[in-house]
């Protein structure tokens, strides 16, 4: 019989668990990793470096595979900034590190993801091949965390790319970001790397809670929908 088992800490964990999830997806998604120094003319060595009809100094940004330009003023397009992926495939991303630090990442995230899924039924489910799914979940949240950490190191080592130099001017290198500045993206990722970790070990906590002795006493008194502080 399934009994349905809500604590504080174990909610609590939960919606940490998805926060966590989501906010490393969007900042892998963003691509204010990077924000470059003012634009004000097109500049023949980047592409990318277009002003709309105002003129006026702009920063495009960059992510790991995306970045945000000025509308060079396509007529059927209103907006004053476009975003989207530089790069067509795997490939293409303009840096090495930067492709293995989008494989960390991904996989990291992908990780989290599956947890902030499981952990919604954990609710009527507190055992998986009779270990604790608080446990295996803690276990998958710091591994997820050493793949997001891979990922964060790897990425300033690609600030040396052409790409980069060309938002961000020719004194960026390898964890020097030069004329650029680090974007919400970029601190959000970092954010999110801790929170992975405080997660993996608050799953204990949750564990706790869910099996106390006030837990088993109600399940023997036949309860089967059991809330605790």
């Amino acid at each position: 019989m399934c009994h349905v088992i809500v604590t504080c800490r174990s909610m609590l964990w939960t919606l940490l668990s998805i926060v966590v999830a989501f906010a490393e997806l969007i900042a892998f998604m963003s691509a204010d990793w990077l924000i470059g120094k003012a634009k004000a003319t097109r500049s023949p060595a980047e592409p990318d470096n277009q002003t709309g009809g105002s003129g006026e100094p702009y920063h495009p940004t960059l992510g790991i595979y995306a970045r945000c330009i000025r509308n060079p003023g396509v007529q059927h397009l209103q907006r004053e900034t476009l975003c989207g992926p530089y790069a067509e495939s795997f490939g293409e991303i303009a840096s090495g590190f930067w492709q293995a630090a989008a494989i960390f990442l991904a996989l990291g995230i992908f990780i989290l993801c599956t947890v902030a899924l499981v952990s919604v039924f954990t609710m009527c489910v507190q055992s998986i091949l009779k270990k604790s799914i608080f446990n295996v979940c803690g276990l998958l949240q710091g591994i997820a965390g050493l793949f997001l950490i891979l990922g964060l190191i790897l990425y300033p080592a690609g600030w040396g790319c052409q790409k980069a130099v060309s938002y961000c001017g020719h004194y960026a290198s390898a964890y020097k970001p030069g004329d650029c500045s680090l974007g919400w993206a970029f601190y959000t990722a970092i954010g999110g790397t801790v929170l992975t970790f405080i997660c993996a070990v608050f799953s204990a906590q949750a564990e706790i809670a869910t099996s106390s002795d006030k837990v088993q006493e109600e399940i023997e008194e036949g309860k089967n929908l059991i809330c605790l502080l």
